[in-house]
């Protein structure tokens, strides 16, 4: 599962996710990719379901990109504990993801299968995303 080697601090803050994605947003390695349309915490095994999900129906055609990376150590407190005695211990790792950043590309491959991979894909996901593709080959 994807999740960072090394890191300066190991707990962080919840942090706000206003606004939309400021980078990420457009299809750049791939043909066609998977845009999220709300804010949310994808946590690490979510984006491993998703990659086994496309990399399954793509049945060793093409190449799939993950386009973001879960660096967010998520904290959570022991069940039935009292306030007080610091932070809980990191849980899982997730990535913040904003509206509009691409989350995986797909190349060399149908745009049927494409198609299919990314919406098997979504399914896993809880959050709103569609299926975008790069200008030049949308307007072909």
């Amino acid at each position: 599962m994807l999740m960072p080697k090394r890191f300066k601090f190991p707990k962080m803050h919840r942090g706000r996710m206003r606004g939309k994605a400021g980078r990420g947003a457009e299809v750049h390695y791939g043909e066609y990719g998977l845009q999220a349309m709300e804010p949310a915490w994808i946590s690490a095994r979510q984006l491993e379901a998703c990659r086994r999900a496309i990399v399954r129906e793509a049945r060793r055609r093409g190449k799939v990109w993950i386009r973001v990376f879960p660096d967010k150590p998520i904290t959570k407190r022991a069940a039935e504990t009292r306030m007080g005695k610091g932070k809980g211990s990191v849980e899982f790792y997730a990535a913040v993801i904003k509206p509009g950043r691409i989350l995986f590309e797909v190349a060399g491959m149908p745009i049927e299968v494409a198609n299919k991979a990314l919406t098997l894909a979504a399914a896993k996901l809880p959050i709103r995303t569609k299926i975008v593709g790069r200008t030049e080959f949308l307007s072909e």
